[in-house]
């Protein structure tokens, strides 16, 4: 295994050499132009682990430029099939039997060849038509080594993304564990069960079904889709769908998932969003994303306060989300905030992205020291993809018009929905008893205060560094008024014209001017070191 990686190793680093790439960075015969194009060669090289984080980094406006954004878009979930014979094998190993006990007919040819799987059209025994999604062999250790090799890179060269809005390691460790996910397909069954039934009732939303008997932790066998990709504008005015609508329905079924469920679905591109019968199909379980019931309420109170601007609220809710590594200047934040809302304050929602203003809270908290959570990553990256498929449909129709309206539509009756009789009487009850306490605490705090007990805490941050350069500036002083006084008995010496002399000069007076021209001196470099001259 140790062998397996160090060789691993070595091809990852000898591909990123090739294309002008070590250590993650450009290296002095690089060409900058092609750096973005060169990287996108190198993760096509090195294989499905790199082709599935590149897509994902193409997603990423936080951790690369729009450059390398562009080029990493281009890259293509086409990867050479497995022979039909190594797919059996995981087949077999799943369910100790061979594919043709299990089918009527089934494609030795598959319909699409991803990067962890491959999928294959195919008829049950009893005529129902089927895909069959096969994992690749040993595709699971493929991709954690790669994963812990670029893990050992970036820690290595960390500094090069530190003015990533998250930080590039916990975006790896969130890597890892969506991987981890994705290459359970029982989880993605258990995904598909739950989102369908959380969907049941939206008309227009459609999930496949599953042969639960067809499906294990390498396979999933469900049932086939004859949709076409719902950004194909041709085939959607052909067969004369409102695209308007369309967009819409896209923008609020995406809210609901959010807002309402907090259980989304975390890869939305066109190939896993398909048009069939007027409805939205939604395939490929693999990454989803979850919401608590808290962020999910300080979500809501985000948009909210974006649509009020309100800046103490979006204060409040960056604070609460966030996770504070350092000190947090809360009156720093809102001027950032207060900046960053009134940029927006007189534009029209129809100008305004919210990928961009999430995008934009990202920065104000990362320049705050605040590091924003790990869920959230997903959102983001989801976000920006249906935002842009909206925009692809129908360009007219902007996201947030939509947004603000549902979260609005949502809170109002928000209070009734998590209205909990059982909490209330309990609150209530604390209230009262604490209510009736306060008089005498009201008595015990004036006694306090007229017999002198009451104490009254003060901090203040960084007071040290202050109270260092205030030393400083008095030692300066003190020097400079010793200078003076030096100078000033040193003329009154050459006056007196007293003691022994050297070429008619009294010695005292020489020794006292080349002692304060020392003294000056180190005085004036001081101060030009310390930058406040």
């Amino acid at each position: 295994m140790r062998k397996i990686y160090s060789q691993r190793f070595k091809e990852i680093m000898k591909v990123l050499a090739k294309y002008g790439f070590k250590f993650l960075r450009e290296t002095k015969t690089s060409n900058k132009n092609k750096s973005p194009e060169n990287l996108r060669k190198a993760f096509e090289e090195l294989g499905p682990t790199f082709i599935k984080i590149g897509q994902i980094l193409s997603s990423r406006p936080d951790i690369l430029p729009s450059s390398y954004i562009k080029e990493l878009s281009k890259l293509q979930d086409d990867v050479l099939p497995e022979k039909y014979e190594d797919i059996d094998i995981v087949f077999f190993n799943e369910f100790n039997k061979n594919i043709n006990e299990c089918f009527l007919y089934f494609e030795r040819n598959p319909i699409a060849s991803g990067s962890i799987a491959q999928v294959h059209n195919a008829t049950l025994k009893n005529g129902k038509k089927v895909i069959v999604k096969v994992q690749r062999p040993d595709i699971k250790q493929k991709m954690e080594t790669d994963i812990s090799i670029l893990y050992k890179i970036m820690k290595l060269t960390k500094n090069k993304f530190k003015d990533a809005l998250i930080d590039p390691e916990e975006a790896l460790k969130e890597l890892l564990s969506s991987t981890r996910k994705e290459l359970d397909f029982n989880l993605e069954v258990d995904n598909m069960i739950r989102f369908k039934e959380l969907n049941k009732n939206v008309k227009f939303c459609y999930v496949p079904y599953i042969i639960k008997d067809l499906c294990g932790s390498k396979v999933l066998t469900m049932e086939k889709i004859y949709g076409f990709k719902i950004n194909n504008i041709e085939r959607l005015k052909k067969e004369e769908y409102s695209l308007q609508d369309l967009g819409k329905k896209l923008a609020l079924c995406f809210f609901k998932q959010v807002f309402t469920d907090g259980f989304f679905h975390a890869d939305p591109h066109p190939g896993n969003l398909l048009i069939q019968d007027n409805k939205i199909c939604f395939i490929d379980f693999g990454i989803m994303g979850s919401i608590s019931p808290r962020l999910k309420l300080l979500l809501n109170d985000a948009i909210m306060s974006i649509a009020y601007k309100d800046t103490d609220k979006l204060v409040s809710v960056i604070m609460s989300i966030g996770i504070k590594k350092e000190l947090t200047d809360r009156n720093k934040l809102y001027e950032d905030v207060e900046l960053f809302l009134s940029n927006y304050l007189f534009t029209s929602l129809k100008n305004i992205k919210i990928s961009v203003l999430i995008t934009e809270i990202f920065k104000c908290a990362k320049n705050n020291n605040i590091t924003l959570p790990r869920d959230l990553i997903l959102l983001v990256k989801s976000l920006i993809i249906v935002e842009g498929l909206v925009a692809e449909i129908a360009p007219d129709i902007e996201i947030l018009d939509i947004a603000i309206p549902f979260v609005k539509n949502n809170n109002e009756f928000y209070f009734l929905k998590n209205f909990d009789l059982e909490n209330i009487l309990i609150d209530s009850g604390n209230f009262t008893k604490n209510f009736f306490k306060l008089p005498m605490k009201t008595v015990e705090l004036i006694d306090s205060i007229l017999n002198g007990r009451a104490k009254i805490q003060l901090k203040f941050n960084k007071i040290d560094d202050s109270l260092n350069q205030l030393n400083k500036m008095v030692n300066r002083l003190s020097i400079s008024l010793i200078l003076c006084s030096m100078i000033i008995s040193s003329s009154l010496i050459l006056n007196s014209n007293t003691g022994p002399k050297i070429h008619a000069v009294p010695l005292l007076h020489v020794i006292n001017f080349l002692f304060f021209i020392v003294i000056g001196i180190t005085l004036i470099i001081s101060i030009i070191k310390s930058g406040k001259l």
